[in-house]
């Protein structure tokens, strides 16, 4: 039986694989998606409301560019530890930060855009730090 807690946490995942991402759960998943060839949006999902509430929304307007990474994939903080902390594992000097997303290229980080530049911001311009990012390396 889920309790309130384990619903809110099934419902931001759903949010996040209703946008297409792949969420990954064990750092087996992690490797093999991060170690594809092009580009992987990887999204550090979050509980946390305030910067998980603008990220969500924020990976939902920007996955309607025009220019997008060949596949987005999601880890949960908090929720599925060892798949975070080897994703994380790419994210090269690069310190903890949920929610995150993390644009990797032929399995190299290029792009972080860490919680300091989620909360406290619209959806709508997170999501254009996410068209910018993906014009300049998709």
């Amino acid at each position: 039986m889920f309790d309130t807690f384990d619903l809110f946490i099934d419902q931001m995942r759903k949010e996040v694989k209703s946008l297409g991402a792949r969420e990954l759960r064990t750092p087996e998943e992690v490797d093999e998606v991060i170690k594809l060839s092009g580009t992987t949006l990887v999204f550090v999902n979050s509980t946390c409301g305030c910067a998980g509430g603008i990220a969500r929304p924020a990976l939902s307007l920007a996955l309607k560019d025009s220019k997008l990474p060949d596949r987005v994939a999601t880890v949960f903080a908090g929720q599925d530890r060892e798949a975070t902390d080897r994703a994380r594992s790419y994210f090269t000097n690069q310190p903890p930060s949920s929610p995150s997303f993390a644009l990797m290229k032929e399995g190299t980080l290029v792009r972080m855009i860490p919680r300091s530049e989620i909360e406290g911001r619209v959806p709508e311009a997170v999501a254009r730090l996410l068209a910018e990012t993906f014009e300049e390396f998709c």
